[in-house]
């Protein structure tokens, strides 16, 4: 009898201890989700009666998500970064794509959906841009010429990693030029840096349109009290992207931006092309 009583206490003491492991098991705090996108266009013409250029064109783009979430804390940053070439027979390489861009929200839950926010993004391009219409052609960009520091605190009403709108009143914004664009992008005449604080609103919303179809939409409006009061700068970005199988996919890019300190006219890029893709997941529970 004593030797059944010990073991049924030592089968209870490993049951006990299997559930309560398995109830402690430590739940991921981070969710990483990397994706790389090499997008190829191409065409050709021989004896074409109504003309055309023999063009290719190629885009890389790299993106990392980093979600963290700890008791009432969340802290999302996101890297967006691409860059693309174009051949166009006669006229050589042209640049169609150049982006580098920082964004990091932390945020302190006040409630359901909301929090108390820090907001930061940083973004600049990689190379020299030029606008091609000048003969000669005239130089327009460069690395960190221009860039955006913009900052502040906020409130971030967030239903889910793909469902976020920001808003900071009280956002500071720097802008970086080299002493060869010194007095453009809003930067006065000798100096390489302006100052701005304004009311920012920033968005992000990603859904499935269809089955294998994908929807993603970022979105940053600003509006400086110091300067142009009511005068609204607006980034929106549309990206579709068609799942054609595990490796391969379509997308689909609309850009525009409303800036009156880089140019008095509304910038659109437009991008579509069938391409490869790598994406992973990972989760990390420290």
């Amino acid at each position: 009898m004593r030797h059944f009583l010990a073991l049924f206490l030592i089968l209870s003491s490993i049951t006990i201890f299997s559930q309560d492991k398995k109830a402690k098991k430590p739940t991921p705090k981070w969710k990483i989700h990397g994706r790389f996108t090499f997008l190829f266009n191409q065409s050709s013409f021989t004896n074409w009666a109504s003309g055309g250029e023999n063009t290719v064109a190629g885009n890389l783009n790299v993106n990392y998500d980093f979600n963290y979430k700890k008791d009432n804390l969340n802290w999302d940053s996101r890297i967006i970064s691409g860059y693309g070439l174009s051949h166009i027979s006669d006229k050589g390489y042209r640049k169609t794509d150049d982006r580098f861009e920082f964004n990091t929200l932390l945020g302190l839950k006040t409630g359901k959906h909301w929090f108390l926010s820090f907001i930061g993004n940083f973004r600049t391009q990689y190379t020299k841009g030029y606008d091609y219409k000048k003969d000669p052609k005239l130089l327009v960009s460069e690395f960190f010429s221009p860039a955006y520091l913009t900052f502040g605190p906020g409130m971030l009403w967030k239903k889910s990693d793909n469902l976020n709108l920001n808003i900071a009143p009280a956002n500071v914004r720097y802008t970086f030029v080299n002493d060869f664009f010194s007095g453009k992008f809003g930067v006065e005449k000798g100096r390489n840096t302006a100052f701005a604080l304004g009311f920012n609103l920033s968005g992000y919303y990603k859904f499935v349109l269809m089955e294998n179809i994908e929807m993603e939409n970022i979105i940053t409006m600003y509006t400086d009290y110091l300067a142009n009061v009511g005068n609204i700068d607006i980034d929106y970005q549309t990206n579709i992207r068609f799942k054609v199988n595990k490796s391969i996919k379509m997308q689909m890019t609309f850009h525009t931006i409303m800036d009156d300190d880089s140019s008095s006219r509304v910038q659109f890029r437009q991008l579509f092309g069938l391409g490869v893709n790598y994406s992973f997941h990972e989760k990390v529970t420290y």
